[in-house]
């Protein structure tokens, strides 16, 4: 029986960053991972990198630089005639690229000595160590790292077969583009997505049972949001609706639904995306074997630490309490590791950021306004658009505008807001200036380099103060 000092089972971000941190601290390490590709070959990665993050990105850059060819061109003077997208192509690239990020992985694991273990993984019982069976073959651990992630929602009574009804995974590789395509749920993977779709060329609705939009943004960027989607780039999203049933029919797809006014309606189309959330994937993890506690909603139960009940037992990632977001998993990855190694490995909960890969791209970090006024937090706001940037009208994308929010008394920075170009970029600043306890002033001090897109972070900090040098 092949023996470790930890294994960990599953191997998206979480798990194989955890896999790598404990061999780099000294310890053999054993990395379980049950996913196949489409040919039958495991891969590692997990969702994020073989049918979330990875693809999705791809595809999204691909449909966005099409989109530019189209209607930026012409500002820049320049004229394209006949332009067309080959689908198969966009697709092949896409695939490249995940092959190439999972096989550097595979890389990673033979340069850190982690043992890959290829198969499904199921806790089998405890004691001075813990046993876990891989397929037919049984190993033994001093220590496990629980980080199996998530896996699609589905509706009761709407079976995806992710060919005309998909989850993320079958939105990812249409065979051609559907010009009717309806998508339920107004969330980031459908944003995502549908973006992607209306792009290539078809007429998207989205069907939210949600009263409002984004509602884990801050109210300005989900309002600036809204704007953008459904105004300037025809995406039809239709809030506070109930989805009655999905019918197929030769033409395609009738989704039922009622309004929250009460009145029916029903929206033909050729596919249908259902992106109504993720859920932790504890599905024959034998967590009962040995006693591992999960909540109503199957999550694993951890401390701060991510250190369940059972002694030397931990979790991380999207199989826990918190944001589904591949770099907390990652961050409870290290973390873990380190204190298996006696360190003090910590995760700043409130320093995590979050981004949304629209065009523009929506990106935040720390407190809404929403959430203060709802504290009672006395607090000063700052925001400066991108319209008054340089590098964004050169980029001939002056959409959106930087927020940032501090403490009314110590001007400590408490979150930090974004819709624009390089969102997700330049939440990287915001992210380092709350680890490290800034102030809105801190920002306003640091020389950015002009011009710059990072320019409007600057002046949103002079804005707190309302001294905006160029607004």
């Amino acid at each position: 029986m092949k023996s470790f000092d930890v294994v960990v089972i599953g191997a998206g971000p979480g798990g194989y960053i955890a896999a790598i941190r404990a061999a780099q601290l000294g310890m053999s390490v054993g990395c379980i991972e049950q996913w196949k590709t489409p040919k039958g070959d495991f891969a590692l990665g997990g969702t994020c990198l073989n049918v979330g993050c990875i693809p999705s990105k791809a595809l999204l850059e691909s449909s966005e630089n099409y989109e530019r060819v189209l209607h930026q061109f012409k500002a820049h003077g320049i004229t394209a005639s006949g332009v067309k997208f080959d689908l198969k192509t966009m697709l092949e690239r896409k695939d490249r690229i995940v092959g190439k990020m999972t096989s550097g992985i595979a890389g990673l694991f033979k340069k850190n000595k982690v043992t890959w273990l290829q198969g499904h993984g199921k806790l089998v019982s405890g004691g001075t160590t813990w046993k876990i069976e891989v397929d037919s073959e049984t190993v033994e651990a001093k220590n496990v790292i629980i980080a199996t992630g998530s896996k699609a929602r589905h509706l009761p009574g709407i079976p995806v077969d992710n060919k005309l009804i998909c989850d993320n995974e079958g939105a990812l590789a249409f065979d051609s583009v559907p010009p009717r395509l309806g998508v339920i749920g107004a969330g980031v993977i459908g944003l995502e997505l549908g973006s992607v779709w209306r792009r290539l060329g078809s007429t998207v609705k989205v069907l939210e049972a949600l009263p409002t939009f984004l509602g884990a943004a801050d109210e300005t960027v989900a309002q600036e949001a809204w704007k953008i989607f459904t105004k300037g780039q025809g995406l039809d999203i239709e809030l506070g609706v109930t989805i009655s049933g999905v019918k197929e029919s030769k033409k395609g797809l009738s989704i039922q639904y009622s309004t929250k006014e009460g009145s029916s309606k029903i929206f033909d189309c050729d596919r249908l995306i259902v992106s109504v959330g993720r859920v932790p994937n504890t599905d024959g993890l034998g967590a009962e074997n040995i006693g591992l506690k999960l909540d109503p909603k199957g999550f694993i139960e951890v401390d701060k630490n991510c250190r369940t009940a059972l002694p030397r037992v931990y979790a991380v990632g999207d199989v826990v309490r918190g944001p589904m977001l591949a770099h907390k998993g990652e961050d409870e990855g290290v973390m873990v590791a380190e204190i298996i190694a006696g360190q003090h490995g910590h995760v700043n909960y409130d320093a995590i950021p979050w981004v949304i890969y629209t065009a523009p791209e929506i990106a935040w970090v720390g407190k809404t306004e929403q959430r203060l006024k709802a504290e009672g937090v006395a607090y000063r706001a700052g925001r400066f658009p991108f319209a008054y940037n340089g590098r964004a009208l050169g980029r001939e994308e002056p959409e959106g505008f930087v927020k940032i929010l501090a403490d009314a008394g110590s001007d400590r920075i408490l979150g930090v807001h974004a819709i624009g170009s390089l969102a997700s970029e330049l939440i990287a600043e915001a992210v380092v200036a709350m680890e490290f306890g800034a102030s809105s002033e801190d920002i306003a001090r640091i020389c950015h380099a002009h011009p710059s897109m990072s320019e409007v972070m600057r002046e949103a900090a002079l804005a707190v103060d309302k001294r905006s040098l160029n607004g």
